[in-house]
């Protein structure tokens, strides 16, 4: 068992020394990097830093997006047992000067030198700052290397080799090896501390959950920076799996490229993904858009009738052994019957699988709820979607419905280790089915926040339980349902709490819907602000409404047309889908232009 990252990397050159490890592009060149070469770049660049003063403890700012580099470094500092202070390039500058500053950070890495340049005020009161694409920068006296300058000689001694392994003797399991700080759109960015200890405790247990092995190929396109993206490519790495790095614009032919076993992205992409193959058969024949709406029906009734029989539904009391009886005869004989038009639904998804590459054996979500109907969508298909739920505080992994775990519309058990309870606002534990916050105690959860006595304070019970600010409830058979964020929630003026996220992810299934936000809080009725997809929208109000609409402002106008819009959203939103009368939608407004990371959204997508 690695004691640290430093020794799980250790352990995989030893074992999977001529195995691909990573893939990646520059242009339309394609790069392949064995574990062997990933060892050597690691320590090269581990000895560059080492010469420019970087130690054991010193804490530097990687200013980055994800890319083969950012792995590199990322293993380089740990080596050192230096703290990374992790970013994406969409940070704005105050916030950079924040982080660093608060992080008493000494060094930054910067992507490139566009990067560096829009934000160089931040970087100058620092010891040294590396760009690591970059021509050779560095002159006299100044602090400014490229990673050209620090990799002029990239020769290895044999016996430097040996040195660097010895290495591993001087870091710890209860090292610290990064601070993230959470996305500052709630208010000041708080730095989580995370050891070794954390993140190895997911590192050797998530792969349980999806049943991984070292053929498993993943196809990676989220921040590398953030922590899911990061445990990921961790767990690929310890397990000789190989990664290959994606974009959002080369995501969908990534797929049907590399044919990737395992995916691991946000709902929000997932959503997309719905979005694109729904549209693209309606475009080649609404005949047979109809036809496949009907297969995906004909194949989700049979995958829950499926679930009835193998007793696994969502319950939140013990059955009886009358209704386990009834439940399995009811679900044997709907799915003798619904059988044959089933198998002849999957042989047609087969084509749908392909747009996933063909091999895709899970796909993990996480980073946010996954809406139902895009659950059942993927289920339907014939996809092992594995719902993922986790936060930076918990390294992330928290719970997960893995391949052990067929309960839909859960997110299954916690982690292995990983003690789970729902609490009442006084911390009394509550019961199967009654909602409540979220509380998880484990190797995997965080020492606390850097210099915020204060949140450490609020964020852990005396029993050392962390307080996630999640609610949830637990089934009977103890697997987890999330139902919002305490944060969240709007409060109307009558008192009535309404999950925001819940309305929003069920939104998302109207083709002319590239985002929304649900308003209201203290207002009498639910608003929602939402961002179109133009081209479809005009197609949608010309098919549903026998209208045309010229421009965004002739929308804007058009109130007859809102009305008829805010029908059909409400059309969703309604009790036999789990809504209240008093989440109808109340009044819309569309948005010009789209929500940006950074801004109105997160560095992960969320809102």
């Amino acid at each position: 068992m690695p004691q640290t990252l430093f020794h799980m990397l250790i352990q995989s050159y030893e074992k999977f020394p001529k195995k691909t490890a990573f893939i990646y592009r520059v242009l339309d060149e394609e790069f392949v990097v064995t574990y062997e070469k990933l060892f050597k770049d690691t320590l090269l660049l581990s000895k560059a830093f080492k010469s420019k003063g970087i130690t054991k403890g010193t804490k530097v700012f990687l200013y980055s997006n994800n890319r083969y580099e950012w792995i590199v470094t990322d293993l380089a500092l740990v080596s050192l047992g230096a703290i990374s202070v992790p970013r994406g390039l969409d940070t704005p500058p105050k916030e950079i000067e924040f982080i660093i500053s608060h992080s008493e950070a000494k060094f930054a890495i910067v992507e490139t030198k566009e990067a560096y340049e829009n934000s160089k005020e931040c970087f100058e009161d620092l010891k040294a700052t590396f760009i690591i694409q970059a021509d050779k920068t560095h002159t006299f006296f100044s602090s400014l290397f490229s990673y050209n300058d620090l990799l002029k000689d990239r020769t290895i001694a044999k016996d430097e080799i040996e040195h660097f392994i010895l290495k591993k003797e001087s870091l710890k399991s209860e090292d610290i090896f990064t601070i993230i700080y959470t996305s500052g759109t709630t208010g000041t960015p708080k730095g989580v501390l995370l050891t070794h200890e954390n993140i190895i405790h997911n590192v050797l247990f998530l792969p349980k959950v999806i049943e991984l092995n070292e053929d498993d190929v993943w196809l990676s396109i989220l921040p590398s920076w953030h922590i899911f993206e990061r445990a990921a490519e961790y767990i690929s790495i310890a397990n000789g799996c190989k990664t290959i790095y994606s974009t959002i614009k080369s995501f969908a032919s990534d797929l049907e490229e590399y044919k990737p076993t395992l995916v691991a992205t946000v709902p929000r992409l997932w959503e997309a993904m719905y979005s694109k193959i729904n549209q693209a058969i309606k475009k080649e024949s609404p005949k047979k858009a109809k036809i496949f709406q009907k297969l995906i029906d004909i194949s989700t009734r049979y995958n829950y009738y499926d679930r009835m029989r193998k007793g696994a539904l969502i319950s939140y009391e013990k059955e009886s052994s009358f209704k386990r009886v009834k439940n399995k005869v009811v679900g044997n004989v709907a799915c003798f019957f619904l059988y044959p038009l089933n198998a002849f639904a999957k042989r047609k998804f087969l084509l749908v699988k392909e747009k996933f590459g063909g091999r895709l054996r899970a796909a993990i979500s996480g980073g946010g709820s996954l809406p139902s109907y895009l659950e059942k969508w993927i289920d339907a298909i014939g996809i092992r979607i594995v719902n993922a739920y986790g936060m930076t505080e918990c390294a992330p992994g928290i719970a997960g419905r893995g391949m052990k775990c067929e309960v839909l519309g859960t997110i299954g058990y916690p982690v292995e280790g990983t003690k789970l309870k729902i609490v009442d606002k006084n911390g009394n534990e509550q019961p199967a089915g009654v909602e409540g916050e979220i509380w998880v105690r484990g190797p995997q959860v965080t020492i606390g926040y850097y210099k915020a006595p204060e949140d450490n304070a609020k964020s852990f019970a005396p029993d050392r339980f962390f307080k996630t600010g999640d609610l949830g409830k637990l089934t009977y058979g103890k697997e987890l349902i999330i139902t919002g964020r305490s944060k969240e929630i709007i409060v109307l003026a009558n008192g009535e709490n309404v999950d925001p996220t819940k309305i929003e992810s069920a939104l998302t299934m109207l083709p002319f819907i590239a985002d929304a936000i649900v308003v209201g809080h203290s207002k009498k009725g639910l608003g929602l602000l939402v961002v179109p997809d133009f081209e479809k929208l005009k197609e949608y109000v010309l098919e549903n409404f026998g209208e045309m609409v010229d421009s965004f402002e002739h929308l804007l106008e058009h109130k007859s047309l809102t009305n008829k819009l805010k029908a059909k959203m409400n059309e969703i939103l309604v009790p036999k889908e789990g809504f209240k009368p008093f989440e109808k939608l109340q009044n819309i407004h569309f948005l010009s232009e789209a929500f940006k990371p950074g801004e109105e959204l997160t560095n992960t997508l969320k809102k």
